[in-house]
């Protein structure tokens, strides 16, 4: 599914890519980037299941147009990763995801070019434009906007009044291909989660705190494993009827040691106060990381915290050789048999 594109250097082209999330971890996540950091030095991050790339000024560079590159980073993330993508280009960030959005799985390459804006956005749903959601899709269709077209050709005073002032200038510029965000450089940002589901809806408070405890090893793990160290913690519990329970808090110091973060973690879901409440997945996300190298090390005078974190460390060893799964907590252990 592709259309020609052919751009003038100087003037911004986007490339909007997503993928399919199943299996992809932060690490595969990662090494998509560095495909994309080949084609230009402008890449930023949309995660869990996206990027954004400029290609202005790197079109010559390469002597390519901008679909032919958006092939070749196809090509790349399948041969390399086994992962295909779905590619939109466009003049504009909305234009570019749009398009991608547009593109059926598993993946392909949709390119428009500046001319072609107006014609390609007229026909589609008023849904399928990059940035409107259902609620103010809804509201169009209620009013009769079925298509970006129709958003487009209704003065922006009345799309103001519908949607309300910041929406509904962002809707009417963008329905009619006007974006003027530029592609920021940004790696992935500064944090790490992990998450588990349950297989059913879970009532039992032990069951909830081996969980707990598992995402808590899994997050440690994987910051000492980047070198890094948390701030803060955020738990979100998710309930049977899809509706979430937020809190973050800050941890005492900069770390990425299971106590700390286990000790944190529990005070989250204490905070929780879930009774009966049926949990149906939860995750626990680091936030405000830094480098480890970073971290001040306290003296401590704690003589069994310090056995612990010598214990941590040989077993993040055997983890290495022998893989993740084969040493942990008792109680981890227990649920996932």
């Amino acid at each position: 599914m592709t259309t020609s594109v052919m751009r003038p250097d100087t003037v911004s082209t986007v490339m909007h890519v997503r993928w399919c999330p199943d299996g992809l971890g932060e690490a595969a996540y990662r090494q998509i980037l560095e495909l994309m950091s080949e084609l230009s030095p402008v890449v930023q991050a949309l995660p869990p299941t996206a990027a954004l790339v400029e290609l202005k000024g790197v079109l010559r560079y390469h002597g390519r147009n901008a679909r032919h590159l958006g092939e070749i980073l196809r090509v790349r993330t399948l041969s390399r990763l086994g992962v295909d993508v779905r590619v939109g280009i466009g003049p504009t960030i909305t234009v570019a995801a749009t398009a991608s959005a547009q593109i059926p799985a598993p993946g392909g390459v949709l390119a428009v070019a500046p001319e072609q804006v107006a014609d390609w956005l007229g026909p589609l749903p008023v849904d399928a434009l990059h940035g409107i959601g259902p609620r103010q899709a809804q509201i169009l269709r209620d009013y009769g906007i079925h298509c970006v077209g129709l958003l487009a050709a209704v003065p922006p005073a009345t799309v103001h009044r519908l949607l309300g002032g910041r929406a509904g200038r962002i809707a009417a510029d963008r329905a009619r291909g006007i974006d003027p965000r530029p592609v920021v450089a940004r790696a992935l940002p500064a944090t790490a989660a992990v998450r588990c589901a349950f297989e059913r809806h879970v009532l039992d408070g032990a069951d909830v705190r081996a969980g707990l405890l598992g995402l808590v090893v899994r997050l440690g793990l994987l910051l000492r494993g980047r070198g890094q160290a948390a701030r803060a913690l955020t738990l979100t519990l998710t309930f049977a009827g899809n509706t979430r329970w937020e809190k973050t808090r800050r941890l005492v110091g900069p770390s990425a040691h299971d106590d700390d973060l286990r000790t944190l973690a529990y005070q989250l879901m204490d905070a929780a106060g879930l009774q009966r409440g049926r949990l149906s997945g939860m995750s626990l996300r680091g936030e405000d990381l830094i480098g480890a190298d970073q971290t001040a090390e306290q003296i401590s005078l704690d003589h069994a915290r310090e056995a612990r974190l010598v214990a941590e460390d040989t077993v993040d060893r055997i983890r290495d050789k022998f893989g993740p799964r084969v040493i942990g907590p008792a109680a981890v252990f227990r649920r996932a048999s």
